[in-house]
């Protein structure tokens, strides 16, 4: 080797060496942090993590370390939580020290800590009361947002009637409805089912959530120093994200030529209104970036997350016929055939409730939650959280609990259900997660499962294009949020 590369060679080792040296100091120094793998220089623990099956490295660990244990991934220091008791004191009984959004890089790099899911401090905390309020006020005296559910039910049985009882893939059908409602209150519009604007939507979404999952985009969040050199399919997430968020400014346009601000038609026209309103604040957090990266969070969170549950309730529903069976009885006896299911009739039908509490719980759509970061030094327990610290409060290990759901890997409705057949509530039932940073749009999804399920069942008995034995639930790969497998099944008119 000549003198200049061994020179280098040496100079990059005592550099790699530094760098870990100073890692290990500053966990030392840190006070007193959870137990966890000794990091490795720029990796940190990043070998010990299985980019197929997230869930299963992050029980392996707290198997060996605990309920709370310290990550790091590359420089960035991560602690987990890992127990129902430890998540409810940090998000519910200290709510307000872990209220700030951890760091994701590649959130980070797309949202710019804008909108609602991915932004914090005043800005977050005004623009969500904001949401919350006007998602809460929804119907402006009008139309109520179960009126628009039900509505939004029925073009989905009649688009499935399409079908004819053929096997059908219902990934782009189960999209459209629920991305209907979101455009409907964000612009007081809805799209036919065959709308190829719609479709291509429906597609970037859906491919988003694909590429989240890749091991490119796991590695661009778990070694954030090194994602500028990262090649792989993941960097089409950007330009997705950028598709969506024109095609919410082009609504803000055409709003703004018609805006009445005396009688808002829908969430866009409220915002407006609310920048006009503080036009004068040199203060004020309501701009037209924050409108558009809220809109996008609404209309990205309001149709996939809702869109992948349904998908996964008909896939266990098919794969359990006597679970149908028991719902058809149901659904004949409360509401019978005719009649357009509603949200009242959910307190006389225990067992739909159930069922669509298990599918939620089984389901398991969001595994790692999303990410916190606590506000100030924090005492947790017997441990010591510096400022900034990333929290991962995780979902599954509650959702899976064995001890408030036996044998939680098994897909069964009476996990909601006392001995007298009534619906039973679960404090381990968090598919929202819980505490401030909670889902915004927990009461409409959960209007909407209730409504698209019922409806659905009311009109169908659902078949499986194959042998139902052989229906898996596996999928390819678990990483920050857990997508259905493939699958195709026929809709029998009742």
């Amino acid at each position: 080797m000549d003198p200049w590369g061994l020179t280098t060679s040496v100079l990059l080792a005592c550099v790699l060496l530094l760098i870990f040296l100073s890692l290990w100091n500053q966990r030392l120094k840190s006070g007193k942090l959870p137990p966890g793998p000794t990091p490795l220089p720029l990796l940190g623990n990043i070998l010990q993590l299985d980019f197929k099956n997230m869930i299963a490295s992050f029980s392996q660990l707290a198997e060996k370390y605990g309920p709370i244990y310290t990550l790091y991934f590359g420089s960035q220091r991560i602690v987990v939580l890992h127990d129902y008791k430890i998540m409810k004191e940090a998000l519910i009984d200290q709510g307000d020290g872990f209220v700030d959004r951890g760091n994701i890089a590649i959130f980070d790099d797309i949202m710019k800590r804008k909108g609602i899911i991915f932004n914090d401090g005043e800005s977050w905390k005004q623009i969500r009361r904001f949401s919350l309020m006007t998602l809460r006020n929804f119907g402006m005296g009008k139309r109520s947002i179960e009126e628009r559910v039900q509505e939004e039910a029925q073009c989905l049985v009649e688009e499935l009637r399409k079908t004819k009882s053929q096997p059908t893939d219902p990934t782009f059908i189960l999209g459209c409805a629920p991305c209907n409602v979101i455009c409907s209150i964000l612009f007081r519009d809805r799209f036919k089912y065959n709308d190829e604007k719609f479709l291509y939507l429906m597609k970037l979404l859906n491919e988003n959530f694909q590429l989240l999952n890749s091991r490119w985009a796991q590695l661009y969040n778990f070694l954030p120093g090194f994602r500028v050199y990262l090649p792989g399919k993941h960097n089409r997430i950007f330009k997705n994200v950028e598709e969506l968020k024109h095609f919410i400014l082009e609504r803000v346009k055409e709003h703004e030529k018609i805006l009445d601000p005396n009688n808002p038609q829908d969430f866009i026209d409220c915002y407006l209104s609310k920048i006009q309103q503080e036009k004068d604040n040199p203060h004020s957090e309501f701009d037209l970036e924050n409108l558009i990266v809220a809109g996008g969070n609404l209309f990205t969170a309001g149709t996939e997350t809702t869109s992948s549950t349904l998908r996964y309730g008909l896939l266990l529903i098919l794969k359990h016929p006597e679970v149908q069976a028991k719902i058809h009885e149901e659904i004949d006896h409360v509401i019978g055939h005719n009649r357009a299911p509603s949200i009242k009739d959910r307190q006389d039908m225990p067992y739909m409730d159930a069922v669509v509490h298990e599918v939620q719980r089984f389901a398991n759509i969001l595994p790692l939650n999303l990410s916190h970061a606590v506000t100030r030094d924090i005492q947790l327990q017997q441990y010591v959280l510096p400022k900034g610290t990333t929290i991962f409060p995780l979902l599954f290990p509650m959702l899976f609990d064995s001890k408030e759901f036996p044998n939680p890997e098994r897909f069964d409705p009476q996990h909601f259900l006392d001995e007298n057949g009534k619906f039973k509530k679960s404090d381990y039932f968090m598919p929202f997660s819980i505490g401030k940073r909670s889902c915004l749009g927990e009461g409409l999804a959960r209007m909407e499962l209730f409504l698209f399920f019922t409806t659905i069942l009311q009109k169908f008995t659902l078949k499986s294009a194959g042998d139902p034995n052989e229906i898996s639930m596996k999928t390819k790969q678990v990483g920050f949020i857990n997508l259905p497998p493939f699958y195709e099944l026929c809709f029998l008119s009742r």
